[in-house]
């Protein structure tokens, strides 16, 4: 229930903004392309917490009519191994893309939504699983919604928070697994005309 009143608060701040309009510089037609790098700190679902770091592009088109303009395609990359150790070793690899929609009606915050379609790597002490030498790395697909907030930090930096909730379907004995977490880190954009800043 947690996570649903979390998601639910993420998608209402992310339509807030679209009742009331500041900046009509914001709506430009400039087609956007960022880079970004984070570190991300992620619950299991399963044995403990995954945390390490991430990497994302994203572009926007900026194509259509202005309501299109926030809808983009985000690419995303994460490698979940750090501190880990032999006797409780536990590591998640995902790399996939998917749409993202920012709001981008306020100059200095954009919140934004996602939903991302990865191919994730998973690799496990089998220990943990009772199966010693036995069955200790799985690959599958995943997806996850998402959203949070890029807040306009410096020219063309800007600071990222983020929260993923990902679903791993028919993983252990036909259960989801469900990991989730924040991600924080920082993006350049390339592409905006200086005068919108």
């Amino acid at each position: 229930m947690r996570m649903k009143l979390i998601l639910a608060t993420l998608f209402l701040a992310a339509a807030i903004p679209a009742f009331s309009q500041i900046e009509a510089s914001a709506k430009g037609t400039t087609p956007r392309f960022a880079v970004g790098a984070g570190f991300s700190d992620y619950s299991s679902d399963w044995s403990g917490r995954y945390a390490g770091g991430a990497l994302w592009a994203d572009w926007n088109p900026n194509l259509g009519p202005s309501l299109l303009h926030g809808l983009g395609i985000e690419i995303e990359a994460r490698d979940l191994s750090f501190g880990q150790t032999k006797d409780k070793y536990l590591r998640l690899d995902t790399i996939g893309g998917g749409a993202i929609y920012t709001v981008r009606h306020y100059r200095k915050i954009h919140p934004y939504g996602k939903f991302l379609m990865s191919y994730a790597s998973f690799d496990f002490n089998p220990y943990n699983l009772g199966k010693p030498d036995q069955y200790s790395h799985d690959t599958r697909t995943d997806y996850a919604p998402g959203g949070g907030v890029e807040y306009h930090a410096w020219r063309d930096v800007w600071v990222r928070a983020d929260y993923e909730y990902q679903f791993f379907v028919d993983f252990f004995n036909h259960h989801a697994m469900n990991p989730n977490g924040f991600t924080i880190g920082a993006s350049y954009e390339f592409g905006r005309p200086r005068q919108e800043y």
